[in-house]
């Protein structure tokens, strides 16, 4: 299972961030870590029986928010960084 530098390089355009050679090569070895490690997860996965799995996914673990963030603290950082918008929102390309 080895991700190829053309992979990196797709992955890094659809996340706007540009990498050097070796900034590259370090992913692709992080990337190989990454997908051995789902690859034995599903492994596992696949010995849980069906009826064990819905008992599984439907627990749900929540926390009390102690210390919330004033209420619109973020969002000109967060819409300053969309590639398009318009107002107080992001434009995105509209998908049927």
């Amino acid at each position: 299972m080895s991700v190829g530098i053309e992979t990196i390089e797709k992955l890094a355009a659809l996340s706007r961030i540009s990498l050097t050679a070796e900034e590259k090569e370090k992913m692709r070895g992080e990337f190989d870590s990454i997908l051995e490690y789902v690859a034995a997860i599903s492994r596992i996965s696949s010995d849980i029986p069906e009826d064990a799995r819905s008992i599984i996914a439907s627990i749900n673990i929540t926390r009390e928010d102690n210390e919330p963030h004033e209420s619109g603290l973020y969002t000109e950082s967060l819409l300053a960084a969309a590639p398009r918008r318009q107002e107080d929102y992001i434009c995105v390309k509209k998908i049927l």
